[in-house]
């Protein structure tokens, strides 16, 4: 079991469409202008937020359940900046559309830039077989607004190699968050 290298990244995004629309090299400036860099770097893959949001609002005092969740909970936006309000948070996706080969487990961590900031980045970990896009949330930690930018990198994402190839795989089991696109809010 090992973690794999830039080498492997490049290799699977290139032969096996792992990662669409993919970047072989680090990125931080776009149109001579500085960006939070996303793409390949030694272990690991630096993620992007699209431009599609969903922020929380406490506006119908809905009680937040993960069983049942109510999509009126959120506002949706689509923009390069997305605000997220003090204490609060919001739900955004990937650029990246991921397919995760079946002896491999990812582990995603939040960017030091936001972490800094107080914006907590999280992300479970991306099972084996898993694809889609990858829902991202945004915590607030701060009593100031915080800015999200869309299209610029968020979180790095880890590719663990197994010793051996798993008995069942998220795809076998028909997980409820295959082939997910767009946000996605949680399902029962």
């Amino acid at each position: 079991m090992g973690i794999k290298s830039d080498q492997w990244i490049r290799r699977m995004a290139a032969e096996h469409g792992m990662i669409e629309p993919f970047e072989a090299q680090q990125v931080r400036y776009v149109d001579q202008r500085r960006v939070v860099s996303y793409g390949t770097s030694s272990y690991g893959y630096d993620i992007r937020c699209s431009s599609e949001f969903k922020i929380f609002t406490n506006i119908n005092s809905a009680i937040v359940d993960p069983k049942d969740f109510d999509e009126n909970s959120f506002v949706d936006l689509n923009a390069d900046i997305c605000i997220i309000p003090p204490n609060s948070f919001a739900l955004a996706r990937t650029v990246e559309y991921f397919r995760i080969p079946r002896d491999v487990l990812t582990i995603c961590l939040g960017k030091s830039t936001y972490a800094r900031c107080g914006i907590i980045v999280n992300v479970t970990p991306l099972e084996p077989e898993w694809e889609g896009h990858v829902t991202l949330e945004f915590s607030n930690t701060t009593t100031l607004p915080a800015k999200i930018y869309a299209n610029e990198g968020v979180a790095q994402v880890l590719f663990i190699g197994a010793d051996e190839v798993c008995e069942t795989s998220y795809r076998d089991r028909e997980g409820k968050y295959q082939g997910q696109v767009g946000v996605t809010l949680p399902r029962a």
